[in-house]
């Protein structure tokens, strides 16, 4: 999320990569064509932050008979992070049920737990499952963005817009990352109270969950930079 990787650097590195695309998509009316299922996965990506070394990121999402797990974790010489959400999927709803949040750097860091009882709407991680699933099959475009709301890892509540960017109407976009070219779907992310911090991700289509490229731009320049490095489909043929 936007104000994730705003932080101080010795937050960055545990909280960015673990942490992109919280979102939670407030009353919009979705198409007619129904949202693709859940499909477990693991990912790798490379995580880069400005000052500090490259990481790589490890996310799995899957399922645990009537839920569904998607953790992220990662772990470098000075720091390491891990950030996992169990959630319910019902239809075209996503319910979380269990978010927790933890960091280390320097030996130094802090943890974070949330129940179904904490999250009004949804956490983070689970948000980045419930958006790239829903992502295109709202009116979403820049000229009339649309809203989002979750909570951060106390529970907080955070709001930014989103918009669908479309480059080609014929075609569907693709995008060449370290793990290959895919189909892709670009989000643009607002930070309602800081309009000059922008998030930029690739999600795959027919993937919930999965990032194929993420930027984050602050005041214009890149500050933090996630791409995927590998992908390996659970019992499926990668796209």
């Amino acid at each position: 999320m936007a104000n994730v990787f705003a932080r101080q650097p010795s937050r960055s590195l545990a909280g960015v990569g673990l942490s992109l695309a919280a979102f939670w998509l407030s009353g919009m009316a979705l198409a007619a064509d129904t949202l693709k299922d859940p499909r477990p996965f693991e990912a790798q990506y490379r995580l880069e932050v400005r000052g500090w070394p490259g990481a790589t990121i490890t996310h799995r999402l899957t399922n645990e008979g009537s839920h569904w797990l998607s953790d992220m974790r990662f772990s470098i010489t000075v720091a390491r992070g891990q950030e996992f959400s169990r959630f319910a999927v019902n239809g075209d709803e996503t319910q979380s049920l269990l978010f927790n949040s933890s960091y280390s750097v320097l030996g130094v860091g802090d943890s974070y737990e949330l129940n179904e009882n904490d999250i009004p709407s949804l956490d983070r991680q689970t948000a980045l499952f419930d958006l790239s699933r829903r992502a295109g099959h709202e009116n979403c475009i820049e000229s009339a963005p649309c809203e989002i709301e979750f909570v951060n890892q106390k529970g907080r509540d955070e709001h930014f817009q989103y918009y669908v960017t479309e480059k080609n109407t014929n075609a569907p976009d693709t995008i060449r990352v370290p793990a290959g070219e895919f189909e892709a779907l670009q989000v643009s992310l607002i930070d309602i109270e800081k309009p000059d911090r922008l998030l930029q991700l690739h999600f795959h289509p027919d993937w919930p969950g999965l990032i194929l490229s993420a930027v984050y731009q602050k005041e214009g320049s890149r500050e933090t930079q996630l791409t995927l490095t590998n992908f390996n489909p659970d019992g499926g043929t990668a796209p």
